[in-house]
């Protein structure tokens, strides 16, 4: 025997000592199966919104257009978002009314009663009056106009606000789904791995029933398939992960048994790079919500401008007020008397604030300081949109390259498997080798998925900067 023989009988020997140990402290950590936890969903409790899981997750398969849809009927940002904007509809109301006629009514009811001292007459008196007041604001230089006008722009704000909030939500959702298609294929992934592992230990088994291979090959066979199955755990695992994030995207109930379309495939994404910028700045919806803003403070300035002026309004009033008396029952005194007849009033009024303090020039000069603020933040916006369209798009173009190396490497490690199978199964091979070769090839089939998936994604991502739903 040699020297190197020597020195390579002592290293199988202390491989094959070190993967003896690995199985048992495997076992000792995880434990029998009947002791692991069960993955069951946990239950809601009783005071928790309802959540409910739409007819078309049961027994089915979603497409990706339908996910986006439930989660746009159901997104509770999104409804929120909805809530804002209705709300801010009825600011412009607001910002309106004082431009059409008022009208307020007022009555009043008394009863009196006096005692004279010197003929001791009691008398009593019913008294009331009622009136209404009509005006017309006729001329404020255009004040309430850019009130209204500045409300109206807001509730563009708020309009935009929703449909960001729609974008944000599909985007996710797409994110989502080609996650739980990922983590599916894992499954698959690493399932077939642990059957190799098995085929491969059950090979090593034979060799050394046989005697022609060493027990450190069937140590090594067993800790690979120990691994399969923590990896296929994991895996599995992560799809539950996946379609709980995917169902609280969507806004239904976590617990709702989605499952999905697999549309993790390649599929070539038609792009012009010259007009992708022009559509996003057409179509985004942070863009046309902060020109919108801006809309608003230009409003605001002209509103505050004219509050410099003064306001011409209209009024009138018509009333009636009554005075009905009577000496008491019993009693010595005066008959019963009424005096009443109807009032009214027509004018006009002149309100104008000469000076107050210098508040209203202060509230002018923090308007026109807004403009500005708003017009940076509209340029700040161009560029973020910029920054992101072409990111998406070199990202893009990244993750479609990967696809096509991920798939040679498939091909490859598949090749080299094969070899290594057909190596050790003849004796000129070692465990070692073949299951590097199983895990490369495992590597391979999991980067592939990888790729397919972070090409969909950066389609979705893509779509978002662009404005696209």
């Amino acid at each position: 025997m040699t020297a190197t023989q020597s020195a390579s009988g002592l290293l199988a020997l202390a491989l094959a000592a070190a993967l003896m140990v690995l199985p048992a402290a495997a076992q000792t950590q995880s434990g029998t199966g009947a002791a692991m936890p069960k993955s069951e969903s946990l239950p809601a409790p009783s005071g928790l919104s309802k959540f409910s899981t739409p007819a078309q997750v049961i027994g089915r398969r979603l497409t990706l257009q339908e996910a986006v849809d439930i989660a746009l009927d159901n997104a509770p940002k999104i409804l929120a978002s909805t809530g804002d904007y209705v709300a801010s509809l009825q600011r412009v109301n607001q910002a309106l009314a004082p431009l059409l006629p008022q009208l307020s009514g007022v009555g009043s009811f008394g009863r009196q009663q006096s005692i004279s001292t010197i003929s001791g007459t009691r008398s009593r008196s019913d008294f009331g009056s009622a009136n209404a007041t009509a005006s017309q604001l006729l001329w404020d230089f255009g004040k309430q106009w850019a009130a209204k006008d500045a409300a109206k722009f807001d509730a563009e704000s708020f309009r935009a606000a929703v449909e960001l909030q729609k974008n944000n939500i599909a985007e996710l959702v797409k994110e989502q789904y080609f996650t739980l298609l990922l983590s599916q294929r894992l499954v698959t992934v690493n399932e077939a791995a642990l059957d190799r592992a098995e085929v491969s230990l059950r090979s090593a088994k034979g060799f050394f029933e046989v005697g022609t291979q060493p027990k450190s090959f069937v140590t090594r066979a067993e800790v690979d398939v120990a691994n399969g199955r923590v990896n296929l755990i994991r895996a599995n695992n992560a799809v539950s992960l996946s379609r709980v994030a995917l169902n609280t995207a969507m806004g239904i109930a976590v617990n709702a048994p989605t499952e999905v379309k697999d549309v993790l495939a390649y599929e070539q994404f038609p792009t012009d790079r010259e007009t992708l910028l022009a559509e996003a700045l057409q179509n985004r919806p942070d863009y046309k919500q902060v020109k919108a803003l801006a809309d608003k403070n230009e409003a605001l300035v002209r509103q505050a401008f004219r509050d410099f002026f003064p306001n011409i309004q209209g009024n009138g009033t018509y009333g009636v007020t009554g005075i009905t008396g009577a000496p008491d029952p019993g009693s010595r005194g005066t008959t019963g008397f009424i005096d009443s007849g109807p009032e009214w009033t027509v004018g006009l009024t002149l309100n104008w604030t000469i000076f107050d303090g210098g508040g209203k020039i202060a509230r002018y000069k923090e308007a026109k300081a807004n403009v500005d603020a708003i017009l940076a933040r509209v340029r700040d916006t161009e560029l973020q949109i910029w920054q992101q369209v072409e990111q998406a798009y070199l990202n893009l173009g990244e993750a479609e390259s990967r696809i096509g190396a991920a798939g040679k490497a498939v091909e490859s490690a598949q090749e080299n498997y094969l070899l290594a199978r057909g190596r050790f199964d003849a004796g000129v091979a070692n465990i070692i080798e073949l299951t590097d070769a199983q895990l490369a090839l495992t590597q391979a089939q999991s980067t592939e998925a990888q790729a397919l998936s972070d090409y969909r994604i950066a389609i979705a991502r893509l779509e978002q900067a662009l404005g696209r739903r």
